[in-house]
């Protein structure tokens, strides 16, 4: 049995809480959350710690799921590896590569696993891309092209998520898109540059994002990828799209499910476990249950079924890492740090390339 701990039991937190639980060999000993921390130990019948430090410390616990705002996940991931507690923590894992990679390394020097909650590489359609890359069926890979753009209306309060400070903004928030195609380059881009400004959210009723941002990255031996995010575009899109010298991939989170094309011919994959789960995602994306291309959660709000599914897979992937199972080279990055750190070590390049105007080696991140 692995006992866990959960730092943040809010939307997402709560929910990767019920999800471990329903694991035989797993169980959910404790909760820390000052606001939501009560109704979700009742309801989990676990304890509901005072403290941070309460928690990490405990020895009811073994492994500790970091699910906080992502401007608060450093000093839980710290605290916990120096209490030689493992850690599972969601993404972005940090909003600075300094802090991230503190974060990788006091876990690397604690002796204990860390694993960053990259959820994409769950998804059915991305394991299945990577397979049709691996085996050569598009040929090389020269390009990607990922956008996740949709409108932002007025919200009833201004979420934390949509203040840089605190979410990191599109970028940060959603660096799903980026992990995943760093994951498909096989690497970092050698250099980015990006464009980004703020051009139809000011104002007290909004945050201080970026709603559009445009990336261009450079990889080596002549590959290239561009990368889109905002909440400033009527025409909504998410998609993924992956050339290749003998065909190409889409992954089309909108019109939810995987298309591949070679010699002309399509052939149709699921983006997710099953049909009815695909026919959700584009059910909601098509309603009006979407902010910016994206669903906010929060807490006592349940995921819808796509999401649910891919949570549960990477629940207990994490529950069978922790006993004993090998990593396989596709999920390997997520457990070395590699992922985290590349992952972040980009975005903050970009974050650069815009305020200085500039096109930025990545290099300049991780020498620093």
């Amino acid at each position: 049995m692995i006992n866990y701990g959960v730092v943040g039991v809010g939307y997402f937190g709560a929910e990767l809480a019920r999800f471990m639980n329903m694991h035989d060999n797993a169980k959910i000993t404790c909760v820390y959350d000052p606001e939501n921390g009560e109704n979700i130990a009742r309801e989990l019948q676990c304890i509901n710690m005072s403290s941070l430090d309460a928690l990490v410390s405990s020895k009811l616990v073994d492994c500790v799921i970091v699910a906080t705002p992502n401007y608060l996940h450093k000093e839980p991931v710290i605290k916990a590896a120096k209490n030689k507690k493992h850690v599972f923590c969601e993404k972005p894992i940090a909003l600075s590569y300094q802090d991230c990679d503190e974060m990788v390394r006091t876990c690397e020097e604690n002796n204990v696993t860390f694993m960053a909650g990259h959820v994409m590489n769950f998804f059915n359609g991305v394991h299945h891309a990577k397979e049709l890359i691996k085996n050569g069926v598009i040929g090389d890979v020269l390009y990607c092209h990922s956008a996740r753009n949709g409108w932002e209306d007025i919200q009833p309060s201004v979420s934390w998520k949509k203040i840089r400070e605190k979410s990191g903004g599109h970028l940060y928030h959603h660096i799903h898109e980026l992990d995943c195609v760093q994951f498909i380059m096989g690497e970092m881009p050698e250099t980015v540059y990006m464009n980004a400004d703020n051009v139809a959210h000011r104002g007290e009723a909004f945050g201080d994002e970026d709603d559009m941002i445009f990336i261009n990255m450079k990889f080596s031996n002549h590959r290239y990828a561009v990368l889109e995010w905002g909440s400033a575009f009527h025409w909504p899109e998410h998609y993924l799209l992956i050339q290749g010298t003998k065909g190409a991939i889409k992954l089309d989170m909108f019109d939810a499910g995987g298309t591949l094309k070679v010699d002309g011919k399509e052939t149709h994959f699921l983006l997710h476990e099953s049909q009815e789960e695909d026919d959700d995602r584009t059910r909601i994306y098509h309603g009006t249950e979407m902010d910016g291309a994206i669903q906010y959660g929060k807490p006592g709000k349940k995921p819808p079924m796509w999401l649910h599914g891919i949570m549960v897979k990477e629940m207990k992937y994490l529950n069978d890492i922790m006993h004993g199972m090998e990593p396989d080279d596709e999920f390997r990055p997520l457990l070395t740090g590699e992922a985290a750190r590349a992952a972040i070590a980009t975005a903050d390049a970009c974050t650069k390339s815009s305020a200085e105007g500039r096109v930025v080696k990545v290099s300049e991140i991780l020498e620093k």
